[in-house]
């Protein structure tokens, strides 16, 4: 064997020893996502989040630098439901990239993974920017970031092979965290139970039906239909006859309509998080939890 040959083997051998992905790049759209998938990946995933805590993921541009990012994507998170409809199917399709597209490996909905509430009967645009799959915003229950995160282990798994282990064993790592922070979450947010709560839009439906607030009104009249006057009005009147004790916005909501009905009514208007990055405090998925509930029950005192 002359020296060129037995380079040439070794540079083989070499190549094919290396894992199929030395990162694996993953477009996640919203910070939820994108969180979930490092605690799974760690150092094997390079995350790009398409959206902030302070933006509206209903209405997203589909700007030529997330263009960029999915082509380059190995595999796109989304929460599906309809979440990203007006932007994330123009990206993917204008990417070029095949992996991506709807139907294949590199394409997850954290949606299909869970149960969904609010699914319409009727689909009418009158009735405001209703989801046809039910209401998207499925993070806000911490059961499901479970099971969500459970379908997406195996998916970067099956894309990745080399590093299926991997992320298997900090999965396993996570879910046994987040399990127990689960209970100790449920048990300091034993006195929300049953505490009413108006909402600016329908963001917090998970969140309340795991904690038990009682939801008593949106300030949208309608979903994706900003605040008007005479709908606030008539949520101030009926505070009179079932009154709520706080009202709710996301990071990324205008603070006006929530800090005029609380200043009328007398109760706290009380600032979420959200997702990952709403607030100083929420810095990862297990501080999203942690700040929701302190700013819940800090509001009941």
């Amino acid at each position: 064997m002359n020296k060129i040959t037995q380079y040439l083997g070794i540079s083989l051998l070499s190549l094919l020893s290396l894992p199929a992905f030395a990162s694996l790049n993953i477009f996640a759209t919203v910070p939820e996502w994108g969180a979930l998938a490092k605690e799974i990946g760690g150092d094997k995933v390079n995350i790009y989040t398409a959206t902030t805590a302070l933006q509206d993921p209903h209405r997203i541009e589909a700007k030529p630098s997330l263009l960029a990012q999915a082509r380059r994507a190995q595999l796109i998170v989304a929460t599906g439901a309809e979440l990203e409809i007006g932007w994330l199917p123009l990206v993917i399709r204008d990417s070029g990239n095949s992996a991506i597209q709807s139907g294949q490996p590199g394409y997850f909905e954290a949606a299909s993974q869970v149960a969904m509430r609010e699914v319409p009967q009727v689909l009418d645009r009158a009735n405001g920017d209703v989801h046809a799959g039910g209401n998207p915003h499925i993070h806000l229950d911490p059961r499901n970031i479970l099971k969500i995160g459970a379908a997406l282990t195996t998916r970067m798994g099956e894309i990745d092979a080399s590093n299926a282990e991997i992320y298997r064993a900090n999965f396993k790592a996570f879910a046994s965290k987040w399990q127990a922070a689960t209970v100790r979450w449920e048990t300091e947010a034993i006195p929300l139970r049953g505490v009413p709560v108006l909402v600016h839009h329908s963001s917090f439906v998970y969140l309340s039906a795991w904690l038990g607030l009682k939801d008593q009104g949106a300030l949208e009249p309608k979903p994706g239909v900003e605040p008007s006057s005479g709908h606030l009005s008539a949520l101030l009147e009926r505070q009179k006859t079932t009154p709520a004790r706080m009202v709710l916005r996301a990071a990324y909501q205008s603070e006006g309509p929530s800090q005029w009905i609380a200043g009328k009514a007398g109760i706290p208007a009380v600032l979420l998080p959200f997702t990952v990055g709403g607030t100083q405090e929420a810095g990862n998925l297990f501080g999203l939890f942690d700040d929701t509930i302190q700013r819940l029950l800090k509001a009941t005192r």
